[in-house]
C-alpha cells in the first residue's frame, strides 16, 4: 500500500467535523482504532510484532541472517485536543511506507529493522509527555506513573485495561533489541521553510518542562464581595500569565499556560481555587531554571498583594538533548548535505537518546510553521521526500 493509500485511511478517524482537528486520546477509541491499523498493517507485511506491559509496540522485519542492534523507526499515533493530522502518525506511516520502499528495491537487511509506536507521547490524557517511552527507559518510575489519574479520575491502570491491554508497567524488554532509533516528525516551525529544504536533521532538544500552579484564595459572590475585600486567584493567575509573558519575551524563550482549572467554577462566584499549568521551554537549563524560577518569583509576589496563595510542582522536566552529532551528520551527508537543526518540541527520540540510544531524527517541512493545531500541514511531495530519506537512511544504517 503507498504512503498515499496508507494517509487516506488514518485521516477520518478521530478527526472533528466542526473543527478539523483530531481527538486520539491514548487508550481511547481513535487512538485504539488507529492502532488496530497499525497492526494490521504490520500483518500484511509479515511483520513481526512484539509489545511491552506500557502498551508500546516494535514491529521487526527480520530476515534470515540478520542479527545485532535492530534499527528501528517509528513514532506515535496519540494527540494532543484537537490537534493536526501530522504530529506522529507521519512517523509511522512514514515507516511503513519506507520499509516498502526497501523492498521494492530488493534490499534485504543485515540488521533487523523494527517500526515502533509509543504511547501517549503527547501526554493529552495522562499529563506526562513521552509516557510510553519514559516507562520503557525507566525515567519515570512504575510506582509513579500508577498515580496519574485523567481529568475524569481515570486511572491510567485502568485506562489501559479497558483497552484491552494487560498492563505491566516499567522498563521494557523492547529496548533490548534496538541498537539505534531513527524517528521521523513534521516540523513543528518554519526553519526547513526559511532554508527552502523539504527534509532536515535534528541537532538537539531544546530543555523544556510542565509546571503546575496552584492558587489559592477564598471563595465568595461575585456581586455582593466588594473588590477590596475578595481574595481572588483568578486575578493571581492573571497577573501570572501576564508575568510569563514578558519574562518569556527577555529571553527568546517560551512561556504557556495551555491548560486551566477553577474551582468552584460559577459564574456569579469569586473561585476558592484555580490550577494553572505552565509549558517553559528555553535554550538552555540555565535559562529554563531562570524563566521558571522569575514566573514564580512574580506569582508569589502578587499573591501576597492579593491575599491568595501560590504552590508550584514541576510535574515533568526534560533536560537538553543533544543527538548523536555523528550519527546526524552523517545522515545528513547522506541525504545530500541537508540542514541540521535544533528544535524546541519534545519526542520519544529524545528520551531514548537520553537514556544512551544512539538516536537521530528526520524532519519533513510545515509549510505553515502550525503545530498542535488543525492548521498543521505538510504537503505530498514533502512527505514522499521524507520517505525517501527516511528509506535511504535506513538503507545505510541496516546495510
Amino acid at each position: 500500500m503507498t504512503f498515499e493509500a496508507m494517509w487516506r485511511d488514518l485521516v477520518p478517524v478521530g478527526r472533528s467535523a466542526r473543527t478539523g482537528g483530531y481527538a486520539r486520546l491514548p487508550f481511547a477509541a481513535a487512538e485504539r482504532e488507529c492502532h488496530a491499523w497499525f497492526l494490521e498493517q504490520c500483518r500484511a507485511r509479515g511483520l513481526e510484532v512484539e509489545g511491552d506491559g506500557n502498551g508500546n509496540v516494535v514491529a521487526w522485519w527480520r530476515p534470515e541472517g540478520s542479527r545485532g542492534g535492530g534499527v528501528v523507526t517509528g513514532s506515535h499515533l496519540d494527540s494532543v485536543p484537537d490537534g493536526g493530522a501530522y504530529d506522529g502518525p507521519l512517523g509511522v506511516v512514514s515507516a511503513l511506507a519506507a520499509l516498502d520502499v526497501l523492498r521494492d528495491r530488493g534490499f534485504v537487511p543485515t540488521r533487523p529493522l523494527g517500526v515502533a509506536v509509543f504511547v501517549e507521547e503527547e501526554g493529552s490524557r495522562f499529563g506526562i509527555a513521552c509516557l510510553g517511552s519514559r516507562l520503557a527507559t525507566g525515567t519515570l518510575s512504575a510506582t509513579q506513573a500508577q498515580e496519574l489519574r485523567d481529568r475524569d479520575g481515570t486511572a491510567l491502570l485502568d485506562a489501559m485495561a479497558a483497552a484491552g491491554l494487560e498492563p505491566s508497567l516499567g522498563p521494557s524488554a523492547l529496548l533490548d533489541g534496538i541498537g539505534c532509533f531513527v524517528e521521523l516528525h513534521v516540523e513543528q516551525g518554519r526553519d526547513l521553510v526559511h532554508r527552502g529544504a523539504a527534509v532536515g536533521v535534528a541537532s538537539a532538544i531544546r530543555p523544556h518542562g510542565r509546571y503546575r500552579f496552584d492558587f489559592a484564595g477564598e471563595a465568595n459572590h461575585a456581586g455582593t464581595t466588594s473588590m477590596a475585600d475578595r481574595r481572588d486567584p483568578m486575578l493571581t493567575y492573571a497577573a501570572t500569565v501576564l508575568a510569563a509573558r514578558e519574562q518569556a519575551g527577555r529571553t527568546e524563550a517560551r512561556a504557556t499556560f495551555g491548560r486551566l482549572d477553577v474551582h468552584p467554577g460559577g459564574t456569579n462566584a469569586v473561585p476558592s481555587r484555580v490550577t494553572a499549568w505552565l509549558d517553559a521551554r528555553a535554550g538552555s537549563e540555565e535559562e529554563l531554571r531562570a524563566l521558571v524560577g522569575e514566573v514564580e518569583r512574580r506569582a508569589t509576589g502578587h499573591a501576597a498583594v492579593d491575599g491568595t496563595a501560590v504552590t508550584v510542582t514541576a510535574e515533568s522536566v526534560s533536560p537538553e538533548v543533544r543527538f548523536d552529532g555523528e550519527l546526524a551528520a552523517r545522515i545528513a551527508e547522506g541525504l545530500g548535505g541537508v540542514p541540521v537543526v535544533p528544535t524546541m518540541a519534545g519526542h520519544d527520540a529524545g528520551v531514548l537518546s537520553a537514556a544512551g540510544v544512539p538516536t537521530a531524527m528526520l524532519f519533513v517541512r510545515n509549510p505553515t510553521g502550525v503545530s498542535h493545531s488543525p492548521a498543521e500541514h505538510a504537503e505530498v511531495e514533502d512527505c514522499l521526500a521524507g520517505v525517501t530519506a527516511l528509506a535511504d537512511t535506513l538503507g545505510r544504517l541496516a546495510g
